[in-house]
């Protein structure tokens, strides 16, 4: 008996450390949140029977390892999970006749800041609990985020960064391909958050909400944390809304917050109860993973029982094709929902999904439909060998320790209807009047094969006149739309020409490193590229290995003739920093953020890069005696570290 649960329990710290890693870490699924609760509680079960607890078990292992691009730091004080329950009454009699705020458990990335003099020093994610990644830069472009608070002394505080619904609907709607779309909110802000360049960040409007006061110099908040709460608010932060209970009251105020996340604009997934007395709070200690002045209310999902009917295999531009699950409809939170996205083969193949099963869902968060538990699990179900587009032979491949089905044929329908319609689409040529199911008509015709074909339409008048939901004047609408596409810029093609992890704010980042000279793009060193601030190594490999493709390389040369690609006005003699280099780090005085000192060098003609090289004219640092591993480099390579006032009085100052 023992063995086996022994056995059970390294098969679950395996599953539940492979889910939590492709969660946090790589911004992916490979299980619904009901799975991993229900193995979690099930390992925390074992580990009470056995008495033992490995040392790699989620149940004493905290969040995720930071990735390697952002600096690291380590917490002044260990960040905690909380422990969890389902139960009103078990929140009823956890506070113990005592007085507790109860608020939102946002669901975002959480992030420490740190005020000095009124001035935002720091931010750092929560991490693995003990070490974070520092994103500063990114934290300044929060929407709600004071940049100066009237408190003067040290300030510390937590809060959860989070991207509300209607703004995730939002940016959504603006993304025409729909492979580019975004999952939820949730991945949408973790990824916004943890950019290298806070280009990307300020268009995403991430908010900051406080739900914790760490520590504020020389201040006596009376052990009251609602107290803390209302200084916080008089500094200019967003706090986390709440409600102060007690025994007598808690039942209602969690009845308050249900009823309204239904229509709540933020994610959130559950509530936080804590003690309002925090010198009682801190008098209970923790355990190795949770504080005890804290507890956390996960909402009881509610569940439906249905059938399912079928799996769609849905294709996309990159050759990815998502199982979608349709079942009979069931009314789930007051909507009525028939499917629900089964993610990749991983989850899919985890449920044990067959055709007839019956299977429980549920709306994750109250919001997203999900597959909760398969009550048959005849595990019976075939995975196309065959795209379901094109017919063409399927294979499953393994990213991230994630499995997922991809069409192999470079000439797939799917693709191609997909590649078209991001070309065509508002950030790429904005082309009015070529929906997706004209494509698709035009396509099945034979009028495109290549993005060249689009501007030679006209051989097709007469057969495209014809067509349902066509006449005269359309055709005449849509060549005139072509016309004008005709005339675009260097940024809006290479976003329409669908490199992989190719948006629009990166498009625009390489075209202007580059000087908007196509030719030296198309020829960059992937070393060149990989060393472009805000690029890095697996963006640089998708444009090598794009303009390393035969085919790209003879499409890309039809389609130029076609375009006018308007030439950036650039003032030789305004070019006083062409053929430099220039690495910037830490924080600025002069400019809000290093993005706008990066512009002013690639203005005057210079290059601003991630890492110091032999090849860098100088480091800005105005921490220029720091120990700081670009500080290193530049020591080890003699190249000049100087500070921002000594960049700009030398290279700057006309």
């Amino acid at each position: 008996m023992e063995e086996k649960s022994m056995e059970r329990m390294r098969e679950l710290v395996s599953l539940l450390n492979e889910a939590s890693k492709a969660y946090y870490a790589q911004d992916t699924e490979i299980m619904s949140n009901y799975e991993y609760d229900r193995l979690y509680d099930e390992l925390t079960e074992l580990e009470k029977i056995t008495s033992v607890i490995l040392t790699d078990s989620p149940t004493v292992k905290v969040g995720y390892e930071a990735v390697e691009e952002l600096p690291k730091e380590r917490h002044e004080t260990p960040m905690l999970s909380l422990a969890k329950t389902k139960s009103r009454e078990e929140l009823q009699s956890w506070l113990n006749g005592r007085q507790g705020l109860l608020s939102w458990k946002l669901d975002g990335l959480t992030i420490v800041l740190t005020y000095t003099g009124g001035r935002l020093v720091k931010a750092v994610t929560r991490g693995n609990g003990e070490v974070g990644e520092v994103i500063t830069n990114n934290a300044r472009v929060f929407r709600n985020l004071p940049v100066s608070i009237p408190y003067q002394g040290e300030l510390i505080l937590r809060g959860e960064a989070v991207i509300s619904y209607s703004d995730f609907e939002k940016i959504n709607s603006e993304i025409e391909d729909v492979d580019a779309k975004y999952k939820n909110p949730r991945n949408l802000c973790s990824g916004s958050v943890r950019q290298l360049n806070n280009e990307i960040t300020a268009g995403r409007n991430v908010r900051f909400y406080a739900f914790q006061l760490v520590k504020a110099q020389d201040e006596d908040f009376q052990d009251s944390r609602e107290a803390q709460f209302a200084f916080l608010n008089r500094q200019g932060f967003d706090v986390v809304e709440y409600r102060m209970t007690d025994p007598e009251t808690i039942l209602e105020a969690v009845s308050y917050f249900e009823q309204k996340i239904a229509d709540y604009d933020i994610p959130s997934d559950g509530l936080v109860l804590t003690y309002e007395d925090m010198a009682y709070g801190r008098s209970l200690g923790r355990t190795a993973k949770f504080p005890r002045d804290s507890i956390a209310f996960k909402w009881a999902d509610e569940l439906r029982e249905t059938t399912l009917q079928e799996i769609e295999w849905s294709a996309s531009r990159t050759g990815l094709i998502n199982p979608v699950a349709i079942f009979e409809p069931v009314e789930l939170e007051g909507t009525t929902v028939s499917r629900a996205s089964v993610h990749n083969i991983s989850i899919l193949r985890g449920l044990k999904l067959g055709i007839g099963d019956r299977i429980t869902v549920y709306k994750a968060n109250m919001i997203i439909p999900q597959i909760a538990e398969n009550l048959t699990g005849s595990d019976n179900l075939e995975i196309p060998d065959k795209c379901p587009v094109c017919g063409q032979p399927t294979q499953i491949k393994q990213v991230n320790e994630v499995q997922s089905l991809y069409c192999l044929n470079p000439d797939c329908d799917a693709k191609k209807i997909k590649a078209f319609t991001l070309f065509v689409s508002r950030d790429a040529l904005n082309v009015d009047g070529l929906s997706e199911s004209t494509l698709e008509k035009f396509l099945a015709r034979g009028f495109l094969h290549e993005f060249a074909d689009l501007f030679k339409l006209s051989r097709y008048e007469e057969e495209i006149t014809q067509m349902d939901g066509f006449g005269e004047k359309s055709y005449r609408n849509l060549l005139e739309s072509l016309e004008r596409a005709r005339n675009t810029t260097l940024p809006r093609l290479i976003y329409g020409l669908g490199i992989e992890n190719i948006g629009v704010a990166n498009a625009k980042m390489l075209c202007r490193y580059f000087q908007y000279d196509l030719a030296s793009l198309r020829s960059a060193t992937l070393e060149e590229l990989a060393e472009i601030d805000g690029i890095g190594e697996v963006i640089a490999l998708s444009v090598r290995a794009f303009f390393d493709e035969e085919k790209n390389k003879e499409q890309l040369d039809r389609l130029l003739p076609e375009l006018n690609i308007a030439v950036e006005a650039i003032e030789e003699g305004a070019q006083t920093l062409a053929g430099m280099n220039f690495v910037i780090t830490g924080s600025l005085t002069h400019y809000e953020n290093r993005n706008q000192l990066k512009e002013e060098i690639e203005k005057k003609g210079g290059k601003v890069t991630g890492s110091v090289t032999g090849k860098t004219t100088g480091l800005i640092n105005n921490d220029t005696t720091s120990q700081s591993s670009k500080n290193k480099k530049a020591k080890e390579l003699g190249v000049r570290i100087m500070s921002e006032e000594e960049f700009l009085e030398e290279y700057l100052n006309d």
